[in-house]
């Protein structure tokens, strides 16, 4: 990956779009040379177990993927685009937001605290039914 020239990817390569949400990072902001290029797997294998400087520096401080933003602040994708949340976030901003959280993560928090325990419900009746079948 050190060639400025884009790289066409391969049967065993992943295009940087895949090889970013795999990694958990905005793609935007990653270097050029990351954003222009395929990945080996074993490419993708070295960046996994020896990151460099600017992998951990933007999985620490981002700016983060709406999926990881959606993760950290304890809402869903849907809560995001329903606030009105677009953009990629940083870490401080994200730390900001769950400080003094505005009136809408209060709300989104909640519908997926609610979210979360009626799919456990329907877990656990799913498995008290299948367990009364087993008998």
């Amino acid at each position: 990956m050190s060639d400025n020239a884009p790289r066409p990817a391969g049967p065993d390569a992943m295009k940087p779009a895949t090889a970013a949400k795999k990694l958990g990072i905005y793609l935007p902001a990653a270097p050029e040379s990351f954003q222009q290029n395929a990945l080996t797997r074993a490419e993708f294998q070295e960046l996994q177990s020896n990151p460099p400087e600017w992998l951990v520096e933007l999985r620490l401080n981002g700016p983060h993927p709406r999926d990881v933003v959606a993760r950290k602040l304890g809402v869903s994708a849907s809560g995001l685009a329903r606030a009105g949340v677009t953009e990629a976030l940083t870490t401080g901003e994200i730390s900001a937001l769950l400080g003094s959280p505005p009136e809408w993560l209060v709300r989104e928090r909640a519908t997926q605290a609610a979210v979360r325990a009626e799919n456990a419900r329907v877990n656990q009746a799913r498995a008290e039914k299948a367990a009364r079948s087993d008998r």
